[in-house]
């Protein structure tokens, strides 16, 4: 399946100039998304239906980007024979992850850091050859490629949980390997394994957190005025 150029939602925009605004209710389901969104893990498999699939995908494309670049591209794997490829790269890392991991080592390996094999949809993103944009990028090129590709992804979550249908961003790969694997150009970069599918439950918690991994910070060790936030700062 592939992205086309209708408008997939039930409910369509307004045309330009209309403006919109939401009400309290959208308002709210907004922020429940937000704080509902999970890393996951653990799938059910299933499917993702091919028009549930397309809004999906045509959110993470209404991404906003630096200079309006679009660097993101996305890949469906259809082919089980590439999954498991795939799903070995992530093993090989995770046992390279492990060995750098000293006293936490064995805490780590217990974890579950995928779920490649049972979700419903794999789909891999990656980081475009730089078109040369200039505009917003100057002294940060590859970073501000980045961060655009990254808000793609989280708009790709959003909506995902928004379908009631888990996301979780595996990043255990050598982006070279999965690059000969997927045939990309020079100059591009996957930076991402997106796993996508039904799950039995969303956890209550991160999983991080939930495993005793870590924890979230307070806003006061993020948040500060007029200078950088110090670790001792409470809001």
């Amino acid at each position: 399946m592939a992205l086309n150029d209708s408008n997939p939602h039930p409910n369509p925009l307004p045309s330009k100039g209309e403006g919109v605004r939401f009400d309290e209710v959208e308002r709210d389901a907004i922020y429940r998304v937000i704080h509902a969104r999970r890393d996951m893990r653990h799938f059910s498999g299933g499917e993702v239906a091919p028009e549930i699939l397309q809004r999906i995908l045509e959110a993470a494309h209404a991404a906003p980007s630096v200079g309006y670049m679009q660097p993101w591209r996305f890949v469906r794997i259809t082919k089980a024979d590439l999954r498991e490829q795939l799903i070995a790269l992530v093993e090989e890392e995770k046992e390279k992850t492990s060995d750098v991991m000293d006293e936490r080592k064995a805490e780590f390996m217990r974890l579950k850091v995928e779920g490649i094999r049972d979700c419903a949809e794999l789909i891999a993103v990656v980081l475009a050859p730089d078109d040369g944009t200039v505009f917003g990028r100057r002294t940060m090129p590859e970073e501000m490629a980045l961060c655009s590709v990254s808000c793609a992804i989280e708009n790709m979550w959003l909506a995902a949980r928004a379908e009631n249908l888990g996301m979780g961003w595996v990043s255990f790969f050598e982006p070279i390997d999965v690059a000969k694997l997927l045939k990309c150009p020079d100059g591009s970069k996957p930076i991402a394994l997106l796993c996508l599918g039904p799950v039995n439950a969303f956890y209550d918690k991160p999983m991080l957190e939930k495993e005793g991994w870590r924890e979230r910070e307070k806003m006061g060790v993020v948040l500060a005025e007029d200078q950088y936030p110090l670790a001792t700062d409470k809001i």
